[in-house]
């Protein structure tokens, strides 16, 4: 699927990130896909993205649309002939847009699943909540601005997290026929993160204990961009081969 390149604004970005046992999160990893590790570690996480002034590229931002949307996703690499490749495959979309829906999957890449998104932010405090219509999704995050990098993250530095983020800019995710990964790009003018305080967070999916027993996922840490220029580019889809495991997507 090739659809024209997108651009709009990341208007905030939060990053919640869990540090996950390799195996663990191997198990849930579709092929070609495996683990990327950090220091030994498996990483996923949600991105809760809002987006204003979307639209293809060369029209005015007046015509740009607006959306809330999460993604529940994880850090993977995969081989590309001789080349291993690094992104990030994602599990579950959600979207408050009805044409994020009716779209996604169809005119450009990632089946997004309606959701109800409650909101409440300063300029230093965030909360964001939502439960999709299927009852299959549901998550909260309170988080607060910060000044100091977390001692108990794997990453030494808020910059070290910003590379490693930064460079898992390439998304694949299933599409809903089940026949191969769709590929999708996200392309920022600036790259700027600030540090957050994550305070609680709940998701159905990380929370759920027959998929990550205790003690295999963990809260690392949380990152917020904003106010970001940013293009969508469509990249090559990855052929399934055959139909993969894939219990966590819920079409």
């Amino acid at each position: 699927m090739r659809l024209p390149v997108i651009r709009g604004v990341i208007d905030r970005r939060i990053l919640v990130n869990y540090r996950v046992d390799p195996q663990i999160l191997a198990r849930i990893l579709p092929p070609p896909f495996r683990p990327q590790l950090v220091h030994g570690c498996g990483m996923a996480g949600i991105c809760l993205i809002r987006l204003r002034a979307v639209r293809p590229r060369g029209l005015p931002a007046w015509l740009g649309i607006g959306s809330e949307n999460a993604a529940h996703r994880a850090a993977v690499e995969w081989n590309d002939g001789a080349e291993i490749r690094t992104g990030v495959y994602v599990l579950r979309r959600d979207t408050n847009s009805r044409l994020n829906t009716l779209a996604g999957g169809r005119i450009f890449p990632g089946v997004h699943h309606r959701a109800a998104f409650r909101v409440r932010e300063t300029t230093s405090h965030l909360e964001v909540a939502l439960d999709s219509n299927d009852g299959h999704t549901s998550l909260a995050v309170v988080a607060d601005v910060a000044v100091t990098w977390p001692r108990r993250s794997i990453f030494a530095s808020l910059e070290e997290a910003s590379a490693f983020y930064q460079a898992g800019s390439l998304g694949y995710s299933l599409t809903a026929g089940g026949s191969r990964f769709e590929g999708l790009e996200l392309c920022c003018q600036a790259w700027r993160v600030e540090p957050l305080e994550v305070g609680r967070v709940q998701s159905s999916l990380f929370g759920d204990q027959a998929i990550f027993p205790r003690g295999s996922i963990e809260l690392d840490c949380g990152l917020l961009m904003r106010g970001i220029e940013h293009q969508w580019h469509s990249r090559d889809d990855i052929c399934c081969g055959s139909r993969p495991r894939q219990p966590l997507v819920l079409h």
